[in-house]
């Protein structure tokens, strides 16, 4: 599922070329580790402004591009890891990079998100570079992993013929690209590509595996020791908190549109 966020507004040109400065030279840093999550950390997904930095969770998954690195700093002060949501698999308009993605790349409209496009992921000479770029400013800002939404296209309607390898040479990249910027990388939802990306992906993001009886899917995470981390939207918390502690995911409930509220199990 994708979320649309307001955003935040253009940065100073002075920090902004700091941001690329110091990314680079993380990303060109062939030693950069990463953060390693484990399987019992708790989730606060929120993509909408003000962050509430007082929840009480470990992991923190904000927008990329709207939130300051004062507000990243303030969450690791606190002991949190803070990931950067980053969409990988489709064209957003009102992203500042927006003009830079080709109409060559564009396909469908994403559905719920009529403005938006999905991506053609085989195009990897025009998408590697403005994924880096994302990436760069991911790291630049001081985030300790990215998530990476709709890496699942090639289940998707998008108007181009992708299939799982496509999909898998894409998202295999993703990982190492963002490992080499010593960032942890989440995956976000595409439960049948869990068993091929697990051993390289370091946490699993899901919304709404336990309405849609998915959840035993990410279990090769927990598995491996890694996190499986779960936002509902409609069902109660009785209705998924007991299968959520029995598995051992990190479940809790939210509004949709994603702002501060949060109920854990």
């Amino acid at each position: 599922m994708k979320h649309r966020v307001a955003l935040m507004g253009a940065l100073a040109i002075g920090m902004m070329l700091a941001f690329l400065l110091v990314g680079r030279a993380r990303a060109a840093d062939p030693a950069a580790t990463h953060w390693i999550p484990t399987a019992d950390e708790t989730l606060q997904y929120q993509l909408t402004e003000p962050i509430d930095t007082s929840v009480e969770a470990t992991v923190y998954d904000v927008d990329l591009f709207a939130v300051r690195p004062s507000v990243i700093a303030e969450l690791q002060a606190k002991g949190r890891h803070v990931l950067c949501y980053l969409d990988a698999g489709s064209w957003e308009p009102y992203r500042p990079d927006s003009d830079r993605f080709p109409a060559a790349v564009k396909g469908k409209a994403v559905q719920g998100w009529e403005d938006e496009r999905w991506l053609d992921i085989r195009r990897m000479d025009i998408l590697k570079p403005l994924m880096a770029a994302r990436l760069d400013r991911c790291a630049a800002k001081g985030f300790d992993g990215v998530e990476y939404d709709w890496i699942d296209g090639y289940v998707q309607d998008t108007g181009f013929p992708l299939t799982k390898a496509d999909q898998l040479r894409y998202d295999r990249w993703l990982a190492k690209a963002a490992h080499a910027r010593g960032l942890a990388v989440a995956q976000k939802n595409g439960p049948g590509l869990v068993r091929d990306l697990v051993d390289t992906w370091d946490l699993a993001v899901t919304e709404q595996c336990f309405q849609y009886s998915e959840c035993r899917r990410y279990l090769p995470y927990l598995d491996a020791g890694k996190p499986v981390l779960d936002v509902e939207y409609k069902l109660t918390r009785d209705a998924f908190c007991p299968r959520a502690r029995e598995l051992g995911i990190g479940a809790m409930r939210k509004h949709l549109r994603l702002d501060a509220w949060r109920a854990g199990c």
